[in-house]
């Protein structure tokens, strides 16, 4: 009789600890796989980001338009993030911008910008901060610059430089009609445009 309890006990002892093994064997695994994959502070900024995002839009990286302007030249626009407006999601607000145009001339214009816009309606765009421009051998350097599909031209404005193997030219603004191929150079400064020419 005794001997019958004995093994009864050592069966269920047996028994529990057996359970008690594999329970805290794969409950310990998952705990320990739970924190492996997101730590804490990724949490932490996952839902941060999250919480931005509702509040601008949708948030998209490493994106990229090409199309057509109304003058039948082409363009690409890259952005390594960007954010619609919930109430205007025809609006793209850019990060890190960079746009080629690609003239019917064969002439290339590339514009990079720390911040834009993008009308994927009007396919208008906007260039803010640190506007870099590069054509035909000219640098061009400013703060502003907006690329209007609709009345086809290109406005660059405030502190505008342009380094060019003919010259330098400081003005407030600079207009390129794209159709009629001209430039408008403007200041408010007096109506002075400062210019230095290469005669060589």
């Amino acid at each position: 009789m005794e001997r019958k309890e004995k093994l009864r006990f050592i069966q269920i002892s047996l028994t529990i600890l057996g359970i008690l093994i594999i329970f805290f064997t794969y409950f310990e695994k998952d705990k320990s796989a739970e924190l492996s994959i997101i730590p804490a502070e990724t949490q932490k900024k996952i839902k941060n980001q999250l919480a931005n995002q509702s509040v601008e839009g949708d948030v998209f990286y490493n994106i990229e338009y090409s199309g057509l302007d109304i003058s039948g030249n082409r363009y690409i626009l890259k952005s390594l993030e960007a954010y619609n407006n919930k109430n205007k999601k025809e609006i793209i607000n850019m990060k890190s911008v960079e746009a080629v145009f690609y003239f019917k001339d064969d002439t290339v214009l590339k514009v990079q910008s720390n911040n834009g816009t993008y009308n994927n309606k009007t396919l208008d765009m906007t260039f803010d901060g640190n506007v870099k421009g590069f054509y035909e051998g000219s640098d061009l350097f400013a703060e502003k610059a907006e690329y209007s599909n609709s009345k086809s031209y290109l406005k660059i404005s405030e502190n505008v430089k342009i380094n060019d193997l003919r010259g330098a030219v400081v003005a407030d603004k600079l207009l390129f009609d794209i159709k009629k191929q001209t430039l408008k150079i403007a200041s408010f400064n007096d109506g002075k445009v400062n210019t230095k020419v290469n005669l060589k």
